[in-house]
């Protein structure tokens, strides 16, 4: 078990940042964490890197537990903060220097994560003059320096643009994947706002929204879901219960006016049978889309005000 979190509660005052958080993630499993601004996200990670206590529960990485072993946490685990805390004036390599003498690190290893991390063309530079790509590479080159089995990133990705997201996306599943000396991968714990991220990098998804766990589903799953939504507009207002003759439905809702958002269980396109419903009926269809329901779409059913 890489990491475990069982019953975490936080408070600040009387704000409950953490409402009896539990869940596992087992070793090598990269693990997107999902969740609106302020629903607890980063405090969660804060915890388990051991920077802040919880006020409830218990929670371990690798086996040890918190707080009892932190440091033997601190030296399992890996940690890229959201707001990347970089000595700008310092040279690429010099920072890295600067770390490993913090963690006791050999020296041959510096050399090790800046190619792992793609680092070697700027490695000579100040931070001060990369971009905000090259920047995150040096913090994740710092977070690997004492090769920890776990890898905690919060916000990785935050303002890159579509190349930078791209290359650090790419860095994140060559560090999960069995290194070429083989060692083997880590086990990655990422929060993020962009769903295509999670999609295309994840193995499972974990939602958390006003402090509680609303999801934790293997990826697979979601892709593999069969639910179906279509949104209809017809020419005049129809009662939801009617709804209910067109086959496979599951759930229809009014979403204002004459739009209606209709939840089928079947991979088929229901739009026929939609269209059908309201010739049937002598109502006009004037609009008929349809998507899957994705990670988006289960997001936005999850968190919405």
């Amino acid at each position: 078990m890489s990491i475990s979190v069982h019953e975490i509660s936080k408070y600040y005052g009387d704000q409950k940042a953490l409402d009896k958080v539990s869940f596992t993630i087992e070793k090598g499993e990269i693990v997107g964490f999902l969740g609106p601004n302020g629903a607890g996200k980063s405090t969660l990670m804060k915890i388990l890197t051991g920077y802040l206590a919880p006020s409830e529960g218990m929670a371990g990485v690798n086996n040890h537990m918190l707080p009892a072993e932190l440091s033997k946490v601190q030296k399992s685990v890996g940690y890229l903060p959201e707001h990347n805390p970089l000595y700008t004036e310092m040279y690429v390599r010099e920072y890295l220097e600067f770390n490993a003498a913090i963690f006791g690190t050999e020296k041959s290893r510096i050399e090790e994560v800046i190619k792992l991390t793609g680092l070697a063309p700027e490695a000579n530079k100040k931070i001060s003059q990369l971009s905000k790509g090259y920047r995150q590479r040096v913090g994740l080159a710092a977070a690997l320096l004492h090769d920890p089995e776990v890898l905690i990133l919060d916000e990785p990705t935050t303002g890159l643009d579509p190349n930078q997201l791209t290359e650090i996306r790419n860095l994140i599943l060559a560090i999960a994947k069995e290194q070429p000396d083989g060692k083997p991968g880590k086990t990655i714990f990422l929060s993020t706002h962009i769903m295509q991220e999670v999609e295309a990098i994840c193995d499972r998804v974990i939602i958390i929204n006003h402090g509680k766990i609303v999801a934790d589903k293997k990826m697979k799953e979601l892709r593999d879901e069969k639910e179906q939504i279509i949104h209809v507009e017809f020419d005049y207002r129809i009662e939801e219960v009617a709804l209910q003759r067109i086959p496979h439905l599951t759930l229809a809702k009014n979403i204002g006016g004459f739009h209606y958002q209709l939840h089928f269980d079947t991979a088929t396109d229901m739009r026929p049978a939609v269209f059908d419903f309201a010739h049937d009926n002598g109502l006009k269809t004037l609009q008929l889309n349809r998507k899957t329901k994705n990670l988006e779409t289960l997001f936005a059913e999850l968190t919405a005000p």
